[in-house]
């Protein structure tokens, strides 16, 4: 990962990442999924925010490991309906949104994200950023239940050369995505 000195030209695609990257989503996140698990289950043992880990649906079957299959996905859902109760709890990653005003009218920009529909379009609008990405990639599952790598898709989608893609992205998982999508290391930015 390159702390970057930026050198954009006019034909750069730039792709960004939401959660983490472009939005710091994560304690919006864990408020909504601590609101859905009250809203189930009753406990003496609740749950703190942890500033360093994102609180995920793994997490949340750590923290409540007795869960049934369905409890865990009225939980789920529960967790989406309430996220919009706490967007003003979201912040912008200022240096990368900067970098999205500065070149959204001279390149394309694109929205790549594991993110829901809904969610994603909720939180970009919030903070009126929706209409700075010429498309945008929403969370995307094959038929067999397997996520899909967004920057594969996005890439395939719009037919473009992975030599012409600069990622903004914050998770390591998500970075070697890029890198097997073809994206050089040295055009893949974490800031």
């Amino acid at each position: 990962m390159k702390k970057p000195k930026l050198n954009i030209n006019e034909n750069d695609i730039l792709f960004f990442d939401m959660d983490g990257t472009l939005v710091d989503t994560d304690f919006a996140n864990f408020l909504s999924y601590k609101k859905a698990i009250q809203s189930f289950i009753q406990s003496e043992n609740e749950i703190e925010f942890n500033p360093n880990d994102r609180f995920n649906r793994a997490s949340l079957k750590i923290a409540v490991p007795n869960l049934t299959e369905t409890e865990y996905e009225k939980i789920i859902q529960k967790k989406e309906e309430l996220y919009k109760e706490h967007l003003s709890k979201t912040k912008l990653n200022k240096s990368v949104v900067d970098i999205l005003l500065k070149h959204h009218k001279t390149n394309k920009t694109v929205l790549v994200t594991n993110c829901r529909k809904d969610r994603a379009l909720m939180t970009l609008n919030y903070h009126k950023l929706t209409d700075k990405f010429s498309n945008i990639f929403f969370r995307k599952i094959s038929e067999n239940g397997k996520r899909i790598n967004k920057y594969k898709n996005a890439i395939s989608s719009l037919s473009l050369s992975a030599q012409t893609v600069i990622v903004f992205e914050n998770e390591k998982s998500e970075i070697e995505d890029a890198i097997l999508a073809g994206i050089s290391i040295n055009k893949i930015l974490s800031l």
